[in-house]
């Protein structure tokens, strides 16, 4: 069995006035930065684990790295884990995407399995290379606890492969920045022990 810790990065202003991010490489803010030295230090007292992963885009780097110190770990990247490619909305706002993609907006926010972003990915092809990451990286580290570090949309749709839930339900699974999810993995099956908890950050 391997435990795996998954965490959404930390705070970046695009998060906090809401842009589409997916394969932008936007920083940690102030905020986030403080949200992942809580977020390591909540892990370090709590785990005890044998590797840390990431997303290659900064802002998920820069939270790994804040984990992998209090363990003396290094970090390693794996693109399995980097956000959805969302093509010509990158950057955008909703409401400017909306302008000029009002029936594909309206698809992702009411029915997210169908919609097909100009340029990007779909959530199906997502949560392919989501869970194969997922299962790759479970096998390699069998009987141990991993950090994989994420966006938003990747760990939405990891999670619903791990309670076995379609892709319909996207809007029904949150990730606040910074949240811990745990679960843990055995012969390709799963169980989910908690998710999107951030007892640590209160008062952050």
């Amino acid at each position: 069995m391997t435990c795996i810790i998954l965490v959404r990065h930390g705070q970046t202003e695009w998060n906090r006035v809401e842009r589409f991010r997916g394969h932008a490489d936007v920083p940690l803010n102030e905020t986030g930065l403080v949200q992942a030295e809580a977020t390591g230090h909540r892990i370090a007292i709590e785990w005890q684990p044998a590797a840390v992963y990431s997303s290659p885009l900064s802002r998920a780097v820069k939270t790994a790295e804040a984990i992998a110190k209090h363990l003396s770990l290094p970090v390693q990247t794996h693109r399995g884990l980097t956000d959805i490619d969302y093509g010509e909305w990158q950057g955008l706002t909703p409401d400017e995407a909306r302008e000029r993609w009002p029936t594909i907006i309206h698809a992702w926010y009411n029915q997210p399995e169908i919609a097909n972003i100009p340029g990007g990915e779909t959530l199906a092809s997502l949560r392919d290379r989501g869970m194969s990451a997922v299962n790759e990286l479970a096998a390699r580290h069998n009987g141990q606890t991993i950090v994989l570090v994420g966006h938003t949309v990747i760990n939405r749709i990891i999670l619903l492969g791990v309670v076995g839930l379609s892709n319909e339900r996207f809007w029904h699974i949150k990730q606040d920045t910074c949240a811990i999810n745990v679960f843990e993995v055995k012969k390709n099956d799963f169980v989910l022990v908690s998710m999107n908890d951030t007892c640590h950050l209160h008062g952050q």
